[in-house]
């Protein structure tokens, strides 16, 4: 049995000092950037950190913790899931909550969705997405090996991903070994006869295999939104070409956008869909690529070399297979259904209030998701983003600026007393840059 640490063992130092010995943070340049917030609880749409200090969670921690940290119907799933089965290799075999959540899967995702297939975080579901594109037609005798993607999109941190993506300030040091990618601009409602031409252009001029694509929403691009009846003519075009349509779901996914899916607005379904993120509802690491029967059916052959020989160590983990049927029931409940419409109205109300602000340059809202971009001189504040950040914390408000774009993708289950504090905040902000 290991010795308890009696209390004048337990360490001198902060958590926060204790971390700069040892640990090297996500998408941090460190000598910059040297402390970081050490948080010792979250419950709800409420962080605290290590010096009592609370900070209502305005991004659900990355898009994940939809129903809130630590939601107790989750836990409490997971917790029973973890006395009977922890953890089992996926090949070879098979286990009920894998086959429950492919099952619960099936029921929301576009109908055109058949088949499951499990990896671990948003990176790897369209590394696998991307695999199943080109071997789609490598498996039909037929090579393409150009994927086409949209400017300013990001698909993740794997080559794959990041060759498909377009915000090169992340990989540039990475660009001589991409895939080959052509990029085309976002439809505004404008330009879809330019980005057609563009499309046939490549076409004629490439074999192209796939086009990946964030839908209507592009997170990391300061949640840049595009038109959702030019995006449903991109793919009727890629359908005409048999280019395989892969959708980026991680972010959109699980009714940010005010349905199950940014998919479900168009008419024209993804052969493929990424999903990650809110899938497990912000507790458990665990991603899915979906796609339809006739991507399947390429792989299902008797010459062994024609399957997807990919695969994770912690491909449908037990615990967060049940972790994601938990969320899926709670989405599909009244309750948060009716909270999803609740937290879309009050983003427009407060969007009829500030869009004419000086400061307010414009502002976007799907679904859930609202964005506004600052009309502030960059400049004159050095690092508009940091002291941004540091003011909404010291607030008591997560809230994490993309550049000079501030943007809310809050928990459903934020309380309006919760949004407006979160709201008062930006506006506060406005008022003081």
């Amino acid at each position: 049995m290991l010795k308890q640490v009696q209390h004048d063992e337990r360490p001198t130092m902060t958590l926060q000092e204790r971390d700069k010995k040892h640990l090297w943070h996500p998408l941090t340049q460190h000598k910059l950037h040297p402390d970081h917030i050490a948080i010792t609880k979250a419950k709800g749409c409420m962080l605290t950190d290590e010096n009592g200090r609370s900070y209502i969670d305005a991004i659900a921690s990355w898009y994940t913790s939809m129903y809130g940290h630590c939601n107790s119907y989750i836990t409490s799933q997971v917790t029973e899931q973890m006395q009977s089965l922890d953890q089992i290799v996926f090949s070879g075999f098979t286990h009920e909550p894998a086959i429950q959540l492919s099952e619960a899967l099936i029921k929301i995702l576009p109908e055109n969705q058949n088949k499951i297939f499990f990896s671990d975080n948003g990176s790897t579901s369209v590394e696998i997405g991307i695999k199943m594109a080109l071997q789609f037609h490598f498996n039909n005798h037929e090579k393409r090996n150009t994927l086409i993607a949209f400017e300013d999109g990001f698909h993740g941190d794997t080559f794959g991903a990041m060759s498909v993506s377009g915000l090169s300030v992340y990989n540039g040091p990475f660009e001589d070994y991409f895939l080959d990618v052509k990029r085309i601009p976002t439809p505004n409602g404008k330009n879809h006869d330019f980005i057609l031409d563009a499309l046939k252009s490549i076409t004629e001029s490439h074999k192209v295999a796939g086009f990946i694509y964030e839908p209507l929403v592009q997170g990391a691009a300061a949640m840049k939104m595009h038109n959702t009846e030019g995006l449903d003519l991109i793919l009727k075009f890629c359908k005409d070409h048999k280019i395989i349509t892969v959708a980026d779901e991680v972010m959109t996914g699980f009714g940010k956008t005010g349905r199950n899916f940014a998919s479900d607005y168009m008419s024209n379904k993804p052969d493929i869909i990424c999903l990650s993120k809110s899938l497990t509802a912000g507790l458990l690491p665990m991603a899915i690529t979906s796609c339809s029967q006739e991507i399947y059916e390429a792989f299902y052959s008797d010459d062994i070399s024609k399957g997807l020989f990919h695969g994770h160590t912690y491909s449908a983990n037990p615990l967060a297979c049940r972790a994601a049927i938990a969320g899926i029931e709670l989405l599909q409940s009244e309750e948060i259904q009716e909270n999803i419409k609740r937290i879309i109205a009050s983003h427009r109300r407060f969007d009829e209030r500030i869009k004419n602000h000086s400061k307010v340059k414009s502002t976007r809202q799907t679904g859930i998701i609202f964005a506004l971009d600052l009309n502030i001189e960059m400049e004159r504040y050095g690092n508009l983003r940091d002291k941004l950040f540091n003011f909404f914390m010291n607030n008591g408000v997560f809230l994490r600026p993309l550049g000079n774009t501030i943007y809310i993708l809050a928990p459903y289950v934020i309380s309006e007393t919760e949004l407006k504090k979160v709201y008062a905040v930006i506006e506060e902000a406005l008022n003081t840059f």
